[in-house]
């Protein structure tokens, strides 16, 4: 029965990996493709390169997710890993239908967090860890629209005695490098919840002795985020890349190179984030350098919505696929 359960986990998180692929390859690369700097499927190839490679580069976010939301691998057995990712699964695949950029580290945690409420009640979660991790998901989009707004004022100030079509074509081609570096960020910070999620399961277990991500754990979470990214996510790309502000390649850019900077800051301290809060916020930053009224606040505001019930409608969900998957494998 453990071997069974044990699979299942594994499988599910390569899925939760795989979707976190298509439904995030927005992030990286729908500025590149609004501003046409890069057709579509070379935008998108590129991505799912940038993903693996960026995937296997550390494992500190994987572990934070492994050992920060519970207090000890004791507090945790299969079947509740098994619920959170289903309550996960399920928002992302509804929130991608619907084309609403909501976060796939938000709707971890938060089954997470459900499926051991109902198991083994509030003394099994860390709440300290806990605590870190949102105030991470919560401060990185502020810092986002902070810094997206300097950078880009900073570019306006350099090149804003160029004409427009200038400057326009120059930065169309540098955009290939900014998304290549938010691809490569993007990697870097989520393909590792997955990883911190099968290493927690094998620790359980009893596979394994410590919260060390096996190699092989790294390559097939890299794969499969970077198969997931190559089947695309058109639908939030129409979000990210036109509906929150109308961006020219100098806008992109900056919001592109905003967001790898601030991914990649919290992959080296080992903080998981959400890649669409910050690119988010990196876009209303630079919005906001052109002015407050470029941004369309009202797109902004449904988005932050979908964002505050993700934690706490994911919670509900593990806990009741909890509920169920604890009278399957009774």
């Amino acid at each position: 029965m453990l071997e069974v359960l044990i699979f299942t986990v594994v499988a599910l998180a390569l899925l939760f990996d795989y979707i976190n692929g298509f439904h995030d390859t927005a992030n990286a690369i729908a500025t590149s493709v609004s501003t046409r700097a890069i057709p579509p499927k070379v935008a998108i190839l590129m991505a799912a390169m940038l993903n693996f490679s960026g995937a296997m580069y550390s494992t500190g976010v994987a572990k934070t997710i492994g050992g920060d939301i519970v207090k000890s691998a004791s507090h945790v057995d299969e079947k509740i890993i098994i619920a959170a990712l289903l309550g996960a699964i399920i928002w992302n695949l509804v929130t991608w239908w619907l084309g609403i950029p909501s976060s796939s580290s938000h709707a971890l945690v938060g089954g997470i967090i459900g499926a051991v409420l109902v198991s083994t009640g509030a003394m099994g979660l860390n709440f300290y860890g806990i605590g870190k991790i949102v105030l991470s998901l919560v401060a990185s989009p502020v810092i986002a629209i902070i810094s997206g707004c300097i950078i880009m004022m900073i570019l306006y100030l350099i090149f804003g005695r160029f004409a427009p079509s200038t400057i326009n074509n120059k930065f169309r081609k540098m955009q290939i490098l900014s998304a290549a570096m938010m691809s490569f960020s993007h990697g870097s910070n989520d393909a590792q919840k997955a990883m911190g999620i099968i290493t927690l399961a094998l620790l359980s277990g009893g596979y394994i002795e410590t919260l060390e991500v096996p190699t092989w754990v790294k390559l097939a979470a890299a794969t499969s985020m970077g198969l997931g990214t190559a089947a695309g996510g058109w639908r939030i790309i129409k979000t990210m890349g036109g509906k929150i502000f109308k961006l020219e390649p100098i806008s992109g850019f900056a919001a592109d190179l905003n967001s790898s900077i601030v991914v990649f800051g919290a992959t080296l301290l080992h903080l998981p984030v959400s890649t669409t809060h910050v690119v988010s916020g990196s876009i209303m930053g630079v919005g906001s350098a052109k002015r407050i009224s470029a941004v369309r606040w009202g797109v902004a505001q449904q988005m932050l919505m979908a964002w505050l019930l993700t934690i706490p409608c994911t919670a509900l969900m593990g806990a009741v696929i909890y509920c169920i998957v604890r009278v399957i494998f009774s």
